[in-house]
């Protein structure tokens, strides 16, 4: 309400390590109350919050998030790599298709971010070969790829310690190059096969690609009521076509790729 008050229309983030943590909750109380607020205000609200991988396994929760007005999730994939899964206790992500269940999620009118992270003790050499082709395949256009490091309190930290492995406190920032602990895999090779995930994927033709898969998958929300058209979602897009259409290396990619949605996909078209 503060929020509409003020003027604001656009996207929301609803901030929770995990929106779906409690889901009688969310199907009983919240997630009506929120569909009868938007529906009310003509849906003059996007909203976006974090979950984790299982959301895909409950159909009638993502009916009603979407309902609600919410179009993007961002999803903890950390990595396909079962053995790292176990070592991080990721367990709700472990002996799933992953890519599935992502793919499943896009389907019901969600675009899925996510985050991934390299350098953990299991990790094998082929790790980064590993996450380009997941991320790849899964249509994920946003993600967010980070080094793993510890941070003071965790059993991570503690068990490093306990190795003799710690080195310095945290920057706060895992997309640094830089690391508080003496990883298992050699460093050079770490880094080294860190920044060849960032320079492939955000590469333009592998970026432009992703963004094609995931647009065979999404199906958007059908409803009349839309948040307007900002001023800065305008300029940005106009920015877009100069500085990637026509000053960089790879606007051959991105013509291609603006007409081939337009004609694909005009529905998607905006969020392309």
């Amino acid at each position: 309400d503060a929020l509409y008050i003020h003027g604001w229309r656009g996207p929301v983030f609803i901030v929770d390590d995990n929106f779906i943590g409690n889901k009688k909750k969310l199907k009983v109380e919240i997630l009506p109350a929120i569909i009868e607020w938007m529906r009310e205000k003509k849906y003059l609200f996007s909203l976006f919050t974090e979950a984790s991988i299982n959301l895909a396994d409950d159909e009638e929760l993502m009916r009603l998030m979407v309902e609600a007005g919410f179009g993007k999730v961002f999803v903890g994939i950390e990595t396909p790599n079962e053995e790292s899964l176990a070592e991080c206790n990721k367990f709700t992500n472990r002996n799933r298709d992953l890519v599935a269940s992502v793919k499943k999620i896009q389907n019901y009118g969600f675009e899925v971010q996510g985050g991934f992270i390299v350098g953990f003790d299991s990790d094998p050499l082929s790790i980064f070969k590993s996450q380009i082709s997941f991320i790849q395949k899964s249509g994920i256009v946003t993600a967010m790829v980070g080094l793993l490091n510890a941070p003071r309190g965790t059993a991570l930290y503690k068990r490093l310690e306990k190795e003799n492995r710690l080195l310095k406190d945290i920057s706060g920032d895992n997309m640094d190059f830089s690391l508080n602990f003496i990883p298992k895999m050699n460093f050079e090779t770490l880094i080294n096969g860190y920044k060849h995930i960032l320079d492939t994927i955000y590469s333009p033709k592998q970026f432009y690609e992703r963004v094609k898969i995931f647009l065979k998958e999404f199906k958007p929300q059908k409803r009349k009521a839309r948040p307007p058209v900002q001023f800065y979602q305008l300029r940005g897009f106009i920015k877009s076509m100069w500085f990637l259409g026509v000053r960089e290396n790879g606007r051959r990619d991105y013509w291609k790729f603006f007409v081939s949605t337009l004609l694909r996909h005009p529905r998607s078209f905006p969020l392309s």
